[in-house]
């Protein structure tokens, strides 16, 4: 890539786009499109071209439009456009979207965030594939352009979540056969999918420091408890530490037991269920994990970066919940039978944004009815930027 990395940072982090395309080998262009959505008009600049496919700025402007909203615009712009990238801005963040059409598939928007507090690694990954040198100048076309943006702008998310749940299913396999005091093997596989959550669960919460403030939690609580217990314990951790840290812990309020403080250090109380005592624990106290099961696992977990928020100084190796989520569609999906089914996000979406918050602003409203009244500050709010508070899914009552 002839462009350095600094100048790249640079050129990112001042959204000189035009300056920044011009020095991967694109052309100037000149062309500017408005759309209109629910009565907001966004107005699309144009900084750059190859072939036909153009690179589109689309300012925030009055407000960052939602996820939804950024959809129907791409729509509207591939009727005039049909192969473009759009860049939609605010003065603090990026959302590099690209519609990505295959055939006999429905439209997929693939998206790359990034905040100007952050290193622009994940965007120098798929941006140094863009470069367009002289000597192609002559050989390429609209199909080779169009190619190379889809494959550069979908390889972080496709590669690192293949290559984690290939990886996740060899590590599921490798657990699998340390679980023992299960007979039935229905009851191995559950057990041992329930322990893989758990694990991945506190792996995300472990790298916030929400647990004793020990990004390596985990890891250095299997070797305090080898070093407690023995080398010769094979089954300590799991015993010893890890079931305490569900129930006692992560699952339970009560801290008033100075042993088990001690034993786990400072952690949240984590309601949900995932860290209650499952009925399989319940019925079967003589399930045994062998310790060098979990060390295995996080050897694999410890390959990667993981992240609680999308909104990172990604490096093309992390793992978030999206990736987890497609984990789960996968795996969960393929064991419909045992009962268990993924919904996926825009379901989980819509619901949560048509019941939790309606429920949160009815409950507002019956503890401060004064609020709500007409011309009060949190009216004069709401009626100078309702998009800021209020999401497209509720701004309407069916």
């Amino acid at each position: 890539m002839l462009i350095n990395r600094q100048r790249f940072s640079d050129l990112i982090s001042s959204f000189q786009f035009e300056e920044l395309f011009n020095e991967l080998g694109w052309d100037h262009v000149i062309k500017k499109e408005s759309v209109a959505v629910d009565k907001t008009v966004y107005t699309l600049e144009a900084v750059a071209k190859k072939r036909d496919f153009i690179i589109f700025v689309c300012k925030a402007d009055p407000g960052f439009p939602a996820r939804n909203k950024r959809k129907i615009i791409d729509r509207k712009i591939s009727a005039l456009f049909h192969e473009h990238l759009i860049i939609f801005i605010d003065n603090k963040k990026q959302i590099w979207q690209l519609a990505v059409k295959e055939q006999n598939k429905p439209v997929q928007y693939k998206q790359t965030e990034y905040y100007i507090h952050q290193t622009p690694e994940l965007l120098l990954q798929k941006l140094k594939g863009l470069l367009f040198t002289l000597d192609e100048e002559d050989k390429i076309g609209l199909v080779d352009v169009t190619a190379r943006v889809s494959k550069h702008f979908n390889v972080n998310t496709e590669k690192t979540t293949k290559k984690f749940y290939d990886g996740f299913k060899k590590q599921l396999k490798i657990f699998m056969g340390f679980v023992k005091g299960l007979e039935n093997q229905l009851d191995i596989d559950w057990y041992t999918s329930l322990m893989l959550n758990r694990l991945m669960f506190i792996y995300f919460i472990q790298k916030k420091g929400f647990l004793d403030d020990d990004v390596d939690y985990l890891r250095n609580k299997l070797k305090q408890t080898r070093k407690q217990f023995g080398q010769n314990k094979f089954f300590s951790f799991y015993r010893n530490f890890l079931l305490v840290l569900f129930h006692k812990g992560l699952g339970s309020k009560s801290r008033e037991d100075k042993q088990i403080v001690k034993l786990i250090g400072r952690v949240p109380y984590l309601d949900g269920g995932l860290f209650d005592v499952h009925s399989l624990e319940k019925d079967n106290e003589n399930i045994r994990i062998d310790d060098i099961a979990f060390e295995k696992l996080f050897d694999f977990f410890d390959k990667y970066q993981w992240h609680l928020d999308t909104r990172i100084q990604a490096t093309g190796n992390e793992i978030n919940p999206d990736v987890i989520g497609y984990i789960f569609e996968k795996y969960i999906n393929d064991r419909a039978a045992m009962g268990a089914y993924y919904t996926k996000e825009d379901i989980t979406e819509y619901i949560s944004k048509n019941t939790i918050i309606p429920f949160l602003f009815d409950q507002a409203k019956k503890g401060c009815a004064n609020a709500f009244k007409k011309e009060s500050g949190l009216w004069r709010l709401l009626k100078e930027n309702p998009d800021r508070y209020i999401y497209d899914a509720v701004k309407k009552r069916v």
